[in-house]
């Protein structure tokens, strides 16, 4: 008799072992989280604005006795940076309440141990290493161990190795060489389906299987996004360009005093000296000079900026939301449009997680079939959930759909005698009256049987050469035989049955979706080669081929034997690899590459049958080595280590805790199709961020300029701060809101994902940039001009420089929002939201200058002037409509 551990050694062994609890994921406080949205370059250039604004307004204030109105401009810096991090802030904290609600798990489960030879429950937690722990049907594994009895036992190992049924045993000859983990072994977070046993427990809490994977889904991998990379570069574009045109003024507005000092002196035949030239006057100049380079500073740097990223990834996140997609994490809407490469979890991910019958070949009568099916099981049905062993389940959802009703064949059958299923008899029998009916593997039953399947004439010769058993087995399917005998006579064969995890049935579009798109898609899979290869076959990754006529273990072969686990399959051009042969390997093969080896053969890969955690994890850093973004789907907890490291995971809503923790974006209805329209939002999301980029720079080298030649023309300032603040800040934040509001397009899943290394501003948008910028540059400064020619700008031609100002860049907006389409500026179907904001600027203006008064430094303007206005500045959208209709 077992008696298990003791009071003292439970204690013993929990001090030595600790408790069976996984250690969670370290959270990061709130308030880092918040402090991390500072280090964005875009965040930090602001911040560097916002100083020198201050310092700048204190001096007007104090020293210059300005108006409080001198601390409008880093008041707007700032609330520009609280908006900005504030907003991406909140949403990422609203997606994770989301997110904690529902990955609540629940540890307090009771379990039924031996302890001081007794029989007591004790919550999953308190389990300790040398626990007796008894294991019946539909129990959850609580923690790794080693069966000491087993009967009958069947494991749905799915959220580690991706193996829906495992069988296990204690006996010799039970024992599976090519099983991913020993037969005598049970696992935590693993579930039993049929049969029971005892367990003595090996390894608790992080020292699990499932205990390692959640270690090694924690370690920060430091990748950085696809849109972190370009919105740097920017960064440092934006700053080297703004310092080098406030050095520019600083300098050359030098060069015009000495010039200036030197042709005054020219009168009196003598050179200027040092001292007179480091006069009072010209330090005063200096110090204006070091301001106007300051403004510039300011000027140069888009505050609208940072706020349109996030208001574009807010936006995106919330309508991914509606469509089945929980983002966690914002700049993952947009990587997911940059994805090269999507790697699949089978089981749960490209598969229902549930067995179906697919094929049945019966000679039988109906009735027969139909009762064997009733008796010969020990599973049952809960409305569509199988409780039980999920092969026989399986049978009976087929039954139910033949409209038979197990339970009721079932109430009536007068059982007289049972066989159980043993794994040295590969086969259950049942004998109702004086009818035994036999279920079980197909080359045992036929043994039995007198006769083969159907008739001589159309029977598919199964004895001879088992074409049929054997086509079933190379595609992975399960396989049984039903037959039954009345009395002693010799048992008749009544049915063939496959039976298979069948494909979810968006996932072969979805699929192809992807591979048009130009993703790579490739699976990574616990399951045996034979069942992966049809999982690749189905959803289209591979073509069928009668090359492949032995699958086994390990290794796939051709007719002539040979072994080739790196085969070439047809379908090497669907794939998306580009320059090599398609490789199909298992597991042990992965693990027995180096590093360098792995990241050869990287790209080339289009299945891994026989994975472990380590093995997914290995390949994802292997493609993005090779320059890849790489997007990992998976439900269980084996799939961790790869979601945490890729740039973009996405998990399972019906997947395991871990799964979701790991991952990015938790696709809540499960469906594969998301996955594809996620990656049509973030490539949507990406050129809606171009837009206002090239909205945002072509407002600011025209005001850049424009303020640069004032400088050095010795004018008034033309845009004064709070004017400068409604452009750069609220009129740019409502244009971000209306670009982002735009909708995906279906064309954008037509061409190839972008190349991650080239900059965000392309060539095309340098040329529209420069080009636009610069000609509203030259009508600005020509304004200014005319506006100066009495010396001085008039407080009515200000309210119209500005308005023309804002006005050049309303027009300009529509021009941004058709870049890249294709399509005409005037074509705004479902766009009701970018002209309901369109309409806000348009408007908003028009309430500041006839109301704002000596805040915004204007006079209202009368309709005249108004449609003077309109009418001048419309040619922006109708030459830029122009130049679309020559290019389409």
């Amino acid at each position: 008799m077992k008696t298990g551990l003791t009071q003292a050694e439970v204690l013993a062994s929990r001090m030595a072992h600790g408790a069976n609890v996984l250690t969670p994921r370290e959270r990061t406080p709130w308030w880092r989280k918040f402090a991390d949205k500072f280090t964005d370059p875009l965040i930090v250039i602001l911040l560097v604005a916002a100083v020198l604004s201050i310092g700048i307004s204190c001096y007007e204030y104090f020293s210059l006795d300005a108006p409080a109105t001198a601390f409008f401009e880093p008041v707007g810096i700032v609330v520009a940076i609280a908006l900005a991090t504030g907003l991406a802030f909140w949403f990422e904290q609203k997606a994770d309440q989301e997110f904690t609600l529902l990955n609540q798990q629940n540890e307090h489960e009771p379990v039924r141990v031996i302890r001081d030879a007794h029989e007591t429950l004790v919550p999953r937690s308190e389990i300790v290493v040398g626990d007796l722990v008894l294991l019946s049907t539909g129990d959850e594994i609580p923690a790794d161990g080693q069966l000491l009895e087993a009967t009958h036992i069947q494991v749905d190992e799915s959220t580690l190795t991706g193996e829906p049924v495992c069988h296990k045993g204690i006996l010799p000859e039970e024992q599976d060489p090519n099983a991913t983990f020993p037969t005598d072994m049970v696992l935590r977070g693993t579930k039993l389906l049929e049969g029971h046993g005892l367990m003595r427990v090996t390894a608790v809490g992080d020292a699990t299987e499932a205990g390692h994977v959640c270690t090694e889904a924690q370690i920060d991998s430091s990748v950085r996004t696809p849109l972190n990379e370009q919105l740097d570069r920017l960064g440092l574009l934006i700053s080297r360009a703004s310092y080098a045109i406030a050095a520019l003024v600083v300098v050359g507005r030098i060069v015009m005093w000495v010039h200036d000092a030197s042709f005054s002196t020219l009168s009196s035949s003598s050179s200027p000296s040092l001292s007179s030239l480091l006069t009072l006057d010209f330090l005063v100049y200096l110090l204006q000079s070091v301001m106007l380079a300051v403004t510039l500073i300011v000027v140069a740097v888009p505050e609208g900026l940072p706020m349109a990223v996030t208001l574009s990834l807010a936006y995106s996140m919330r309508r991914m939301l509606k469509t089945g997609n929980l983002v966690r994490r914002m700049h993952a809407c947009e990587t997911m449009g940059a994805t090269t490469v999507i790697c699949n979890d089978k089981t749960g991910t490209l598969t229902q997680n549930q067995m179906r019958v697919v094929e049945v070949r019966r000679s039988g009568e109906e009735a027969t079939v139909a009762m064997n099916i009733a008796v010969n099981s020990t599973a049952s049905l809960d409305g569509d959930r199988v409780l039980g062993n999920p092969t026989e389940g399986a049978l009976l959802l087929w039954l139910r759909e033949q409209g038979r009703d197990y339970s009721s064949l079932r109430a009536t059958a007068h059982v007289t005698e049972e066989i159980p299923f043993t794994t040295e008899r590969k086969y259950m029998a049942t004998r109702i009256d004086d009818t035994l009916y036999i279920k079980g593997a197909p080359e045992i039953v036929l043994e039995m049987c007198h006769r083969s399947f159907g008739t001589p004439a159309s029977r598919p010769s199964l004895e001879g050469d088992g074409h049929l058993l054997l086509s079933w087995q190379q595609r992975g399917l399960r396989t049984l035989a039903l037959a039954h005998a009345e009395g002693s006579a010799t048992p008749t064969l009544d049915a063939l049955v496959a039976i298979a995890d069948p494909v979810r049935s968006d996932v072969p579009p979805a699929v192809q979706e992807c591979l048009r798109a130009g993703i790579d898609v490739k699976i990574v899979t616990g399951d045996t080669p034979a069942t992966a290869l049809e999982i690749a076959r189905q959803i289209g990754l591979m073509d069928a081929t009668p090359a492949l006529s032995v699958v086994r273990e390990g290794a796939v072969t051709r007719d002539a034997g040979e072994k080739t686990s790196n085969l070439i399959h047809p379908a090497s051009s669907q794939t998306g690899s580009e320059g090599g042969d398609s490789l199909i390997l298992t597991g042990p093969e992965v693990a027995a590459l180096t590093d360098e080896e792995l990241r050869a053969k990287a790209r080339d890969i289009v299945l891994i049958a026989r994975a472990r955690p380590t093995d997914k994890k290995r390949l994802v850093e292997a493609l993005q080595a090779c320059g890849e973004v790489v997007a990992v789907t998976g439900d269980g907890t084996n799939d961790a280590p790869a979601l945490h490291a890729a740039h973009v995971g996405l998990s399972m809503g019906s997947g395991t805790a871990v799964a979701k923790e790991a991952s990015d974006i938790t696709i809540l209805d499960d469906s594969f199709a998301s996955i594809g329209r996620a990656v049509m939002w973030g490539r949507s999301l990406y050129r809606n961020i171009q837009r206002f980029i090239l909205f945002q720079m072509t407002v600011n080298v025209c005001a850049c300029l424009t303020v640069l030649a004032g400088a050095f023309m010795g004018t008034d300032a033309p845009l004064t701060v709070t004017q400068m603040l409604w452009v750069n800040l609220i009129m740019d934040t409502f244009a971000a809101m209306a670009l982002a509001s735009l909708p995906p397009t279906a064309a954008v899943m037509r061409e190839r994902p972008r190349d991650r290394r080239k900059f965000i501003i392309s060539t095309p948008m340098w040329h529209f940039i420069l080009l636009v910028g610069g000609l509203f540059f030259v009508l600005m400064t020509a304004l200014l001009w005319y506006f100066e020619r009495d010396g001085h700008i008039s407080a009515h031609d200000q309210s119209a420089f500005f308005t023309l100002f804002v006005m050049l860049q309303f027009w300009n907006l529509f021009n941004a929002r058709a870049f890249l389409t294709g399509h005409s500026a005037f074509n705004l179907r479902h766009c009701r939201e970018f002209l309901f904001i369109a309409s806000l600027i348009f408007f908003g203006q028009i309430l500041i200058v006839q109301f704002g008064g000596q805040m915004f430094n204007v006079l209202p303007l009368d309709i005249s002037t108004w449609l003077t206005i309109i009418v001048v500045t419309s040619p922006v959208l109708l030459v830029g409509e122009c130049i679309r209709m020559l290019k389409r």
